[in-house]
C-alpha cells in the first residue's frame, strides 16, 4: 500500500494558486482513474483505488500548507506505513514550469509543506516535483507561489495534469525514471 499525497491550501480563493499543483494533481489522478469521491478523513480528505495490483491511498491535507505532516502522520499511522511509502506531490520553483522530477529525499528548499512533511514523517519519502518556476527575484517569489495560474498558462497546466495522471502506474510500480520519461514525453506532443 502507498500513501500519495497532494500538498495545496484548502478552499476556493487557493484552488488556482501555484502552491495547489499537488491539490490540482490529486483530482486530475483520482478523475482520470476514477477513484471513488474524497471522503472527510485524516485531517484532510482521502480516497482510494488501484493502480493494477498497487493499492494507492489518496489524500488532500485541509490543516494549511504549513502543517501538512499533521494529516499526513494520521494517515502513515492509521495504515501502519513507513515514509518510504509516502510521495507527495508539491509545487516546485526551481524547476520551470511544467516541468516534473521525482526524487526521494534531500533538501526542503524553504517549501513549508515540506518542511511539515519531513517533521512528521523524516526526510526520506518520494517527492514528485512540479515545476512553476521562479519570477526572478526572491521578493516576488511569495506572490508568484501564492497567485493564480495566468489564462495563458492553463492548457499547458491541463496538459500536464493529464500527463501525470496518465503516467501514474509508474509511480505505483516503483520505476520513477520511467514516470519522468513517459511525463515528458507527453509534454512533447
Amino acid at each position: 500500500m502507498q500513501l500519495w499525497v497532494g500538498l495545496g491550501n484548502p478552499g476556493a480563493e487557493y484552488a488556482l494558486h501555484r502552491h495547489n499543483v499537488g491539490f490540482m494533481a490529486m483530482d486530475a489522478l483520482c478523475e482520470v482513474h476514477d477513484f471513488p469521491d474524497y471522503k472527510k478523513k485524516f485531517l484532510g480528505w482521502a480516497t482510494e483505488g488501484r493502480f493494477g495490483s498497487k493499492k494507492v491511498i489518496i489524500l488532500k491535507p485541509a490543516t494549511f500548507m504549513n502543517k501538512s505532516g499533521q494529516a499526513i502522520g494520521e494517515a502513515m499511522r492509521f495504515y501502519k506505513l513507513t515514509e518510504q511509502d509516502v510521495t507527495v506531490f508539491h509545487d516546485e520553483l526551481d524547476l520551470e514550469p511544467f516541468k516534473i522530477k521525482v526524487k526521494c529525499g534531500g533538501g526542503l528548499a524553504g517549501h513549508n509543506g515540506l518542511k511539515s512533511t519531513a517533521a512528521h514523517l523524516g526526510p526520506d519519502f518520494r517527492r514528485v516535483r512540479i515545476g512553476i518556476g521562479h519570477p526572478g527575484h526572491k521578493d516576488r517569489v511569495h506572490g508568484h507561489v501564492l497567485g493564480n495560474y495566468a489564462k495563458t498558462e492553463m492548457d499547458d497546466l491541463a496538459h500536464m495534469l493529464g500527463a501525470i495522471a496518465a503516467e501514474a502506474h509508474w509511480l505505483a510500480e516503483d520505476n520513477d525514471p520511467r514516470f519522468m520519461s513517459d511525463v515528458a514525453l507527453r509534454m512533447q506532443e
